[in-house]
């Protein structure tokens, strides 16, 4: 058997042990140090590779971003930031038909400005604005679909874990890339409150109806976003304006909300150990599927599976656009049983060349930017997506009472609205592109 035949038939092999509900990290771990053996023929030289590439992988500088982002999520809860926030959203649009979930989507949008993750958004949101949807009379499956949807704006909205370790697999700058996040994450959360208004109307029953805020409150609720926006442009702006490095925009939004959980009596020693334990375990889980991946995609190279693979597609002859649309239909297949960090780790270094060796007449790093974008929105997709929904399971262990079936019915409409956006983006990059510097 050839090289190139094993690194094939571990694919196989390693949806198999997904399935069979081996973590993520490990299977891909335990995949690429199997085919290495037949590779190779001995088991010292992937344990020789073991000990260089764990240096390697966690040596990367960037990597350093991921718990910093993660402890600025768990810090702005402590901070209250969530609640001010969906008081703000829910004060100016809760009075509208369906306008305590279109808060709830702004809410998840202004949270995850400054937090990189889409676990973290759904939970937190859906500890503050579940209440409020159930008080007012929404749906079980309408609520519960909604804050999963907006949960994903967590991964999208800069900064965004994910998007950091795309960059790193790329080789791309993460400030780029922050920033042609910015206007497909409006688009996402524009596109969910119009999803959320086509539902109501469609299923009157479903929404009740909130009193209207006076303005007075409204001004009142939005000045106490202050430190969100603080924040936000301290880290975002800091970072495209050049005064620090995307991981020392990390550490400053770190320590900004800490200091604003430590101010609004959030912040305690029991928190903030609780705060630095969480951090640690959820970065440990992220950094052990990096590792994993990262071997797995070792025995790939080693076998030229992603090289072979992107001369086969060159050679097919196929229109550039019709090649990008099967990897996004791959990426939204892949959505259904796989979360989107694992996604991510397991088909860039194989669906990237592929990419970078096709020719949409734009620049190499645009393309890599560009493709980036478009693999984050079918990633996040993925999160909403039955049977293997992560932000589903989220909300559902949230408000257990719910049946799933029902959430399922509801988060129909917003997976919808992302395909759509899918679409717009693909046919038209420079709505990506637009605030790069030419």
């Amino acid at each position: 058997m050839s090289n190139l035949e094993i690194g094939i038939y571990s694919f196989p092999a390693l949806l198999v042990l997904i399935f069979l509900r081996v973590p993520i990290g490990l299977a891909m771990f335990t995949t690429g140090f199997v085919g290495y053996y037949f590779v190779m023929g001995s088991t010292r030289l992937p344990l020789a590779q073991l000990k260089d590439l764990a240096y390697s992988t966690f040596g990367n500088y960037s990597l350093s971003i991921v718990p910093m982002f993660l402890l600025m999520g768990y810090f702005a809860t402590l901070g209250g930031m969530s609640q001010a926030l969906f008081k703000a959203a829910e004060g100016w649009l809760g009075h509208r038909k369906g306008g305590v979930a279109m808060a709830a989507i702004g809410a998840c949008a202004g949270f995850g400005a400054i937090c990189g993750s889409s676990l973290a958004t759904a939970a937190t949101m859906s500890r503050v604005a579940l209440p409020e949807l159930k008080r007012y009379g929404y749906a079980g499956g309408f609520s519960t679909a909604t804050l999963a949807a907006g949960g994903t704006l967590g991964i999208l909205i800069p900064p965004s874990v994910v998007l950091v370790i795309y960059a790193i697999l790329t080789e791309q700058n993460i400030a780029k890339l922050f920033l042609a996040a910015f206007i497909p994450g409006v688009l996402a959360a524009l596109g969910y409150m119009i999803a959320v208004s086509i539902y109501v109307r469609l299923n009157p029953g479903s929404a009740g109806v909130r009193e209207r805020v006076p303005y007075g409150e409204r001004i009142r609720a939005l000045v106490d976003v202050w430190p969100v926006l603080l924040v936000f442009i301290a880290v975002v702006g800091g970072i495209y304006g050049g005064i620090f490095t995307p991981t020392e925009g990390a550490a400053v939004g770190a320590l900004g909300t800490g200091i604003i959980a430590l101010a609004n009596g959030g912040l305690n020693l029991r928190t903030l150990l609780e705060a630095f334990a969480d951090t640690a375990r959820s970065s440990a889980m992220i950094f052990f599927i990096v590792l994993g991946a990262a071997f797995y995609n070792l025995f790939l190279a080693r076998t030229r599976v992603p090289q072979e693979l992107s001369t086969w597609v060159v050679d097919l002859g196929m229109a550039p656009i019709t090649v990008l649309a099967v990897i996004l239909v791959i990426y939204l297949l892949l959505g259904c049983f796989m979360d989107s960090l694992s996604m991510i780790l397991l088909t860039i270094p194989i669906f990237y060349p592929v990419v970078s060796a096709l020719d949409f007449g734009m620049s190499p790093e645009h393309v890599a930017i560009w493709f980036g974008i478009l693999v984050l929105i079918v990633v996040e997709v993925g999160l909403i997506t039955p049977p293997v929904g992560m932000n589903l399971f989220v909300i559902n262990a949230m408000d257990p009472e719910t049946p799933m079936v029902q959430t399922y019915r509801a988060v129909l409409y917003f997976v919808c609205s992302d395909l759509v956006r899918v679409v717009i983006l693909v046919a038209f990059p420079a709505i990506t592109l637009f605030l790069l510097p030419a």
